[in-house]
Order: structure tokens, then sequence, then C-alpha cells
């Protein structure tokens, strides 16, 4: 079975052709991140302009590359929700474009789904049921994971996302975009223990985040710090950002894990490539004898082989779209 893979919810336009659920063939990505740092951020309007240039010489690049032709397709997945609605409706009309132009079935995929399913091109043995945490600029959730297209969301941000509070922090030390990467690399020659950040309560659902505290605290922690005339050592506090992130992060997760009886947790999203989140995260599940996974780096962002893969499984139970499919800007994983 091959199936093409398409991504355009943010700002990289990606295609990958997967084979029987968990062999990449090829994965080609395009990204923005050069055009958009100089805003210090994702401008909706451009990244849906260069997905437009983009989307055609990646997607036929991911067929050369996996040695195929659409003739040897047995379907097309593509990302509809969620994302930025612009960037989205690029992908989505591709794809059906190309599902009706070929005659092969075209097939939904949730961006958090994709994210999840990374684990399975990473970990040839990992099965549902499992725990999963997915964190990134936009996501902060734990996914009991029922089966390969049944989800439960048991935990969510109530505000910032985990990679928001990187970035918006990083961008208060004067980090240049995507921030999360400059924070996770300058913490390697840092000390965590010099500032003390907030772990904040929540009240409700004991498993839901909230990073807009944290955040807070970091930007009139730098802001006071100006103003007084004092040099932080941002070394240090971005040490401090990150080892506070991972340990909400583990601390939410293990906890639900330990309530809903689960001894398999894996890692997904964008904030998974961060050595701190990583390292924390699987320490925390040795210790308590569980199995973790996570995926390889190269699959932390977004791509088109994770949507090819959910794809996969989603054709193989039946998913499947036809023309009057729309892009999403917002849908939860239990809507789907």
């Amino acid at each position: 079975m091959l199936i093409l893979g398409i991504e355009s919810s943010c700002d990289e336009t990606a295609a990958s052709v997967v084979k029987d659920c968990r062999e990449i063939r090829s994965s080609v990505i395009s990204t923005q991140i050069e055009e958009h740092r100089k805003y210090g951020g994702v401008v909706p309007e451009i990244a849906s302009r260069r997905h437009c240039e983009n989307i055609l010489g990646v997607v036929r690049q991911a067929l050369d590359d996996a040695d195929v032709t659409l003739d040897d397709l047995d379907a097309v997945a593509v990302t509809y929700a969620p994302g930025l609605i612009g960037a989205l409706l690029v992908g989505v009309n591709f794809a059906k474009g190309l599902a009706m132009a070929s005659g092969k079935p075209l097939i939904p995929v949730h961006h958090i789904a994709g994210h999840i399913a990374t684990n399975y091109l990473t970990c040839p043995t990992l099965e549902p049921p499992y725990l999963c945490l997915v964190a990134s600029g936009g996501h902060s959730h734990i996914i009991e994971v029922l089966s390969y297209t049944k989800f439960r969301v048991v935990g969510r941000t109530r505000d910032d996302a985990a990679g928001e509070c990187f970035d918006k922090c990083a961008r208060a030390m004067g980090f240049s975009y995507p921030g999360g990467v400059q924070i996770d690399h300058a913490a390697q020659n840092g000390d965590p223990s010099e500032f003390r950040l907030p772990h904040p309560n929540i009240t409700g659902n004991e498993f839901d985040f909230s990073f807009s505290g944290l955040k807070t605290n970091v930007i009139n922690l730098i802001h006071n710090s100006q103003q007084k005339n004092i040099t932080l050592n941002y070394n240090n506090l971005s040490a401090s950002v990150q080892k506070t992130i991972a340990e909400i992060l583990t601390e939410k997760t293990i906890k639900a894990a330990e309530s809903l009886g689960y001894i398999k947790i894996a890692l997904a999203g964008g904030v998974s490539a961060n050595t701190g989140v990583r390292a924390t995260l699987s320490e925390a599940c040795r210790k308590r004898g569980f199995e973790f996974y996570m995926p390889e780096k190269s699959l932390c962002g977004d791509n088109g082989a994770m949507i090819a893969c959910q794809g996969s499984y989603n054709f193989l139970a039946g998913i499947t779209a036809d023309e009057s499919l729309n892009a999403i800007a917002t849908l939860s994983m239990e809507d789907i």
C-alpha cells in the first residue's frame, strides 16, 4: 500500500510517500523559516502564497524520490485541520484536485493525529492503546490513543501552548525566530537553578496545562532587569525556562498515565525535539518502568510522512472524503 501525504497547515509545504503504513519512501519539505524570521513569527498571508508556489514542486519531488507515479498510489492523504486556514486550503484543494484527476481516494487527516503517528514511523513495535503527550507551538495535549483512528483528549492547555511559551520567552530575550530552538541551544550552557519559575495550579481538570503565567513571569523578569540596568544571564534563564516547561509537561503526563492505568507513553509534536523535554519525560518513565516512545528529531516538526502514515491507518479504517472536504482552522481531536 502506497499513500501520498500532503501537509500545509503552517509554514512548511511537505509531501511524502509512505509504504504499508510505516516505511518512508520519500519525504520532501520546503520550509519558510528564513522568510518569516524577519517578522519574528509566521505571517499567514505570506505562508499561504508560498504554499501556492511550492506545493506542485514538492509533491512532484516526493513522487520522484519514491520512484512512483500517481498510478502506483492507493490514495492521497492531506491535512485538513487544524491550522492556518489559508495555508490549509492550499493543501486541501491541491489534494482534492489530485485525487479527482487520478481517480484515487481522498483521505482527510487531523494534524495532531499526524504528529502522534510519527511514533509509528520511528518505533515499529508501538501499537495502541497508549498515552501520548503532544506539544507544539499551537498545541499542548495529553491524548489517549485508543486505536489508530480513535482518540480521547484528557488534558489540554487553557491558554498558551508549550511551544508558544518557548517562542515568546525567547523573543523577550532577543533570540531570533524560531525561539524554542534558540532556548534549547542556550540552555546547554546554562544553570537551570539560578531562576525559580512558577508551576501554575489549574482548577478543574488536573491534567490541563497553563503556560501564560510562566511566560508573563519571564517577560516581567526581563523587563524589570532592563529597567534597573541589571544584566541577566540568558543562558541560565533559558535553562530555567526549559527545565520548568519540561517538568510541567512531564508531571501532568505521568499523573495522567498513573490515573488512567497506562504504562506506555509517547511524545510528539514540534516541542518533542526539545532536548530537555525528551530527557525529562524519558527519565520519569524509566524510573516508573513505563515504556517510552518518541519520534526521531527529523520527524518532530511538520512533515508529509506523518500525514501519509496516519492517512494509511485512516484508509484501512475506511475513512475517506469527497470533493466537499473543506479546511477547518480549529477542530478538536474528539470531533474528527
